[in-house]
């Protein structure tokens, strides 16, 4: 789908590469990922100086992760800074529940001002206003509404500037006493602060206060709620460590800093080897801290890690509190919300807010809890900490820490590490049961086990890692050359840590996508299938338990359609279909030829026969709905609905191929024959119909000029379906290279964005290196130019590079598309 409006370990060290050999960095990626296991477990650096600003989760909430390095008494600053901090003077929802006034009808003029009587038409509800149910506040499903609140302010003197907390879904003016604060149009998605004008501090009085608003839907998805919060002055700045080169490979970020006479070198693991189910469900991560002395002389180093509450709290004001402990060998703390409301909220723009954050040590390291500027204080005076009491107070206020005593640096490397972790407990509820995440199945496992075993394999994990990065690459760069091994690697933790590994209540394996920042279903269905090629390439078990719930709603009988759900639920709460609207072509065709995939990775039908009613059912679907298409949405849907999609009819034609090539691997020669000779009838007819002059049209109906990128004609030349000659791939892909804009070819005539995922599909119908290097060029130059500096978007502009909007979706594990179809055909 498109749009719709953990437990974790970091470990630090200051370890040498052991010698191995990386590339250099040629492309300068959107954004940095630092700590990457699952959508909640998200850590990464949104520039390109490691200190030059927060740390973020993908979502661009700060979660803050610190480094000094202390050398020969002087400190320096390698990563993160202290993310801004603000006092409520008129909270938000996220920070305090509150009740208000609300009305769908017009009201009388004066509306806005502290004086009006709202009289006759007004109601009280909780906020926020929404149709997201799972937010527990009052039903908003369209149109207008307008909302005042009165809020006692004791002490109205403010020191910092005033801002506007808010979140909309569409368009909003918000007041104070009736001081217009702020008008913004469309949508925004998460909470925002906005500027207020120099009247509304005058406006705003010790005793009762009005903040009002309105705000209008006129389409799908409705939103609101808003506070007025002090901007608190910024904490004093260390001088930063000079950063001298950053490189991104598949599972590490590195770093390299000049802080005075030390080269401090700071490397970030996450080791999602797939080839090893518990390692890549286990959610932790190393960070290895490699220090030199660059003048033959020997100095005294120590380096400070700190970890703020809010890599466990869902907003920066909820209460999280520390504790400690030791597991084999390591000393750790831990830290969590005091509340721990499990699976409490569904939805996009959320973190977690349960469980427990972990920092563990091996060895001597010191650790402590407090006030996160205090501890770096205290560090940078001191070159150590004092243990201290347990730490209580709001996430953006609490920190746990660690310092490495590295000793006397000198030409020798120096070297040492922590394991940073999360442990969540239960990752989703599936139709009313929470389920644990993978790597702790066993009710026997715990954060204090999985430390020790995280411990035991990290210098195994460092050399397989590094191996893995260099092999991926390589391979890459053989299939595609440099620039498609560079946006290989880029997408290869994104595309992972999208999902969570879950244990289904069957003990098998369910791998639960969520579509960040495109609604926050979970398991969808068109996320799965552009996701697909990654998993399909390095672990068919996880391409396999992106496809099982899907199977078991539709088998179990909650799902009763005859084509597939869009999606189960809102993540965390796989409950059911959330999302609005059907897309049964889109749906009924992804499950059939995900399910052929995997089947022909497999080298067996046994996934296909335990389903094969099931599949029966959908392309029947197909047969019957699917050639040419009613108006409907596909998963391209921000691009609006369409009738007679020639692209969406490619699909159905792909996914009625492979059901006759399942029936033929399952021993079905007879139906294998009917599906098969009628997906090359279905094709034929569509190659009359689709025939545009020099390429196919966008739709059967032949608007002027239209055209669209047929991406799904990729499984016919991946899967060996034979349906298509192969003049209509030749045809089209000759038409796209004379169409193509800076930064990528177009969706389709109707815009000039575009989604990356799909032109690397496209891409890969190329028969030759050269026209497959034009169209996957501009989308490398474009990951490197973009001025949107967050996760990877798959929705970006043509013409300028701009987000349109996505941004850390699993959807890019669709670049290795061209690597799969390479091994296939092998």
């Amino acid at each position: 789908m498109q749009l719709k409006k953990t437990s974790f370990i970091l470990i630090i060290s200051a370890l040498d590469l052991g010698g191995a050999q990386v590339q250099a960095q040629a492309l300068r990626p959107p954004a940095y990922p630092l700590i990457t296991h699952n959508p909640y477990f998200s850590v990464w650096a949104f520039q390109n100086e490691l200190a030059a600003a927060p740390t973020w989760h993908w979502t661009g909430e700060p979660q803050g992760l610190e480094g000094v390095v202390r050398v020969d008494g002087r400190a320096y600053q390698f990563l993160g800074q202290a993310g801004p901090q603000y006092r409520a003077l008129i909270p938000t929802v996220r920070e305090q529940p509150y009740r208000a006034r609300y009305t769908f009808k017009q009201p009388a003029a004066g509306w806005e001002k502290a004086g009006f009587a709202a009289a006759s038409g007004w109601q009280e509800g909780p906020a926020p206003f929404t149709d997201n149910q799972s937010e527990h506040g009052t039903a908003w499903t369209g149109g207008d509404i307008w909302v005042r609140r009165t809020v006692r302010v004791p002490d109205p003197k403010t020191a910092g500037e005033l801002r506007l907390l808010m979140e909309h879904d569409d368009d909003v003016e918000a007041y104070l006493n009736g001081v217009l604060l702020t008008r913004q149009a469309g949508f925004n998605s998460k909470y925002d602060f906005f500027d207020v004008p120099p009247a509304a501090r005058q406006a705003l009085h010790a005793g009762d206060n009005v903040l009002a608003l309105h705000a209008t839907s006129p389409q799908g998805g409705e939103y609101l709620d808003a506070g007025l919060y002090e901007a608190l002055p910024a904490p004093a700045a260390l001088p930063l460590a000079r950063q001298t080169g950053v490189t991104v490979t598949a599972t590490q970020t590195t770093y390299t800093f000049a802080a005075g006479p030390v080269t401090l070198k700071v490397n970030f693991l996450s080791p999602l080897l797939l080839d090893e189910l518990e390692t890549v469900a286990r959610p932790v991560s190393y960070v290895t801290c490699t220090a030199t002395a660059t003048d033959g002389q020997a100095h005294p180093t120590q380096v400070l890690l700190t970890e703020a509450g809010t890599l466990a709290s869902n907003t920066p004001y909820q209460t999280v509190a520390t504790k400690a402990g030791q597991a084999a060998g390591l000393r750790w703390q831990a830290l969590g919300t005091t509340q721990q409301p499990v699976l409490a909220k569904a939805g996009d723009n959320l973190r977690i807010d349960w469980g427990y954050a972990y920092l563990a040590a091996p060895g001597r390291a010191l650790l402590a809890s407090g006030n996160p500027q205090a501890l770096k204080a205290a560090f940078a005076k001191a070159g150590t900490l004092a243990p201290g009491a347990p730490a209580t107070g709001p996430a953006q206020r609490v920190a746990q820490a660690a310092v490495l005593d590295l000793g006397a640096v000198a030409a020798a490397p120096a070297e040492q590490h922590l394991l940073l972790g999360y442990d969540e407990q239960v990752a989703v509820q599936y139709f009313g049961q929470n389920l644990r995440p993978w790597w702790r199945r066993d009710p026997a496992m715990t954060m204090n086990k999985a430390l020790a075993a995280a411990e035991a394999d990290y210098p195994r994990l460092r050399q397989k890692a590094t191996a893995f990065d260099q092999k991926l690459y390589a391979d890459a760069q053989a299939s595609g050359g440099p620039q498609y091994a560079d946006l290989c690697q880029l997408a290869y933790r994104q595309a992972i840590a999208a999902h969570s590994i879950v244990v289904g209540p069957k003990g098998d394996l369910l791998f639960f996508s969520k579509e960040n920042f495109s609604n926050g279903s979970i398991g969808t269905v068109d996320i799965t299938y552009p996701s697909a090629p990654l998993f399909l390439l390095y672990n068919n078990e996880l391409a396999k338990g992106m496809l099982r719930f899907i199977f078991e709603y539709s088998e179990s009988g909650r799902w009763k359609k005859d084509f597939p759900a869009h999606d189960v639920g809102t993540y965390p709460l796989a409950n059911g279909q959330t999302y609005g609207e059907d897309m049964p072509v889109e749906e009924a065709g992804n499950m059939l030829i995900i399910s052929a995939a995997v089947v022909k990775v497999d080298g067996r039908a046994d996934f296909a026969r335990a389903h094969w009613p099931t599949l029966t059912k959908w392309v029947g679907f197909l047969r019957r709905d699917g050639f040419d298409p009613a108006n409907q949405l596909s998963t391209d849907d921000f691009a609006g609905h369409l009738a007679r999609n020639t692209n969406l009819s490619v699909k159905a034609i792909m996914g009625i191929a492979c059901y006759g090539q399942l029936a033929r691997q399952l021993g079905d020669a007879k139906t294998a024959d009917e599906y098969q000779a009628l997906a090359r009838e279905l094709a034929k007819k569509w190659m009359q119909l689709a025939q545009d002059g020099d390429h196919y049209a966008l739709t059967f109906d032949k608007p002027a000029g239209s055209w669209s990128q047929k991406y799904n004609l990729v499984w016919d030349k991946v899967l060996d379906l034979n349906v298509f000659p192969p003049e209509v791939a030749q045809q089209e892909l000759a038409f796209y290279l004379r169409h193509q804009q800076k930064y990528g070819l177009p969706l389709d005539s109707r815009r000039t964005y575009t989604k990356s995922d799909w032109i690397l599909w496209t891409a890969t119908l190329a028969t030759n290196q050269a026209d497959f290097a034009a169209l996957i060029n501009p989308v490398w130059q474009f990951a490197n130019d973009t001025p949107s500096r967050v996760p990877l978007t798959d929705w970006h502009e043509t013409t300028n590079a701009r987000q349109v909007g996505f941004q850390a979706r699993s959807v890019v594990g669709g670049y290795f598309m061209k690597m799969l179809s390479d091994k296939l055909a092998k």
